[in-house]
């Protein structure tokens, strides 16, 4: 049993993707696989980091096994499977590949060269070559447009402006940036403000700012407030995603955290000095945690 797609984000259209298709493998007593693509698609035929990838792959992974998925296949998007025509991919590649008895995709979903394979023809397979085929209708997102689909696409424009709480609500969970603590300059400490510095994707986009946020570090959660951007007033260096945690003492270096983006504060801006820096960082903090209060209580 697999369900096809790229998943970026795993949002609520994906979640009613997956979750018929563990329902329909738990009535074939078979296990549930997600198949997808490395590289995204875009980036194969436009160039690497062309779009900004909201679970790259190790994310996804991460997402997927919490959603109790048995596995994530992911094949090779490259020109040999590029230019694979739609029924020799479901052949070769479903068929006698993996063996697939079922197979559940969403209603948008598209494959093959040039991507000639539907839903519909995904069906009339099936029937013909003894596997079934489920897809799954348009799942709305909780916006204020009644119509607005889940998407991908809407999310990572949200995300470039900023608006953590719409995209929130496009993905049906906050947007989030896993990685690994790294050494950096501990600016933030001189500050007074030490921070967890991690290095996002580099096909990252999203709005250079503050934020409030919310961490998952081992099996502990934090709330914190976060500054994505360039550091103008000290170096205008590289993107960083640097993450002040509330109510924490000790050492992350070299482990593995989830930074979930919770609210808008400001955008990145230069200061005149560092005393100037550090009484907005105070602010931010105080409205960091007004944000997370409120969410809390909501």
């Amino acid at each position: 049993m697999v369900t096809i797609g790229n998943f970026d984000g795993v949002h609520r259209g994906h979640l009613a993707v997956i979750n018929r298709a563990r329902t329909l493998a738990q009535e074939l007593s078979c296990p549930c696989a997600v198949l997808t693509f490395e590289p995204h698609p875009a980036d194969f035929f436009k160039g690497p980091n062309t779009i900004f990838r909201l679970t790259p792959r190790d994310a996804k992974a991460r997402a997927l096994e919490g959603l109790g998925i048995d596995g994530m296949i992911v094949f090779t998007f490259d020109k040999v499977l590029a230019s694979l025509p739609a029924e020799a991919f479901i052949v070769e590649v479903l068929v006698q590949r993996l063996k697939v008895r079922a197979v559940v995709a969403g209603y948008d979903f598209h494959f093959g060269a040039g991507r000639s394979g539907s839903p519909t023809l995904l069906k009339e397979a099936g029937n013909r070559l003894g596997f079934a085929v489920e897809i799954v209708e348009r799942v709305l997102a909780a916006t204020a447009d009644i119509n607005e689909a889940a998407s991908s696409t809407a999310a990572r424009a949200a995300l470039e402006a900023g608006d953590a709480e719409r995209a929130t609500r496009l993905l049906g969970h906050p947007f989030a940036i896993m990685g690994k603590v790294i050494h950096g300059q501990e600016l933030g400490r001189t500050l007074g403000f030490p921070t967890a510095n991690l290095l996002p994707d580099r096909s990252c986009r999203l709005r250079h700012g503050i934020y409030a946020v919310r961490a998952v570090a081992g099996t502990k959660n934090y709330d914190g407030v976060a500054s994505y951007g360039r550091r103008p007033t000290f170096e205008n260096g590289p993107a960083l995603l640097e993450v002040f945690l509330f109510d924490f003492s000790g050492d992350l270096y070299g482990e593995t955290i989830e930074v979930l983006f919770i609210g808008w504060i400001r955008a990145e801006a230069k200061f005149d000095s560092a005393s100037a820096l550090v009484a907005q960082m105070k602010r931010d903090e105080a409205r960091a945690k007004e944000i997370l209060r409120v969410l809390s209580s909501g």
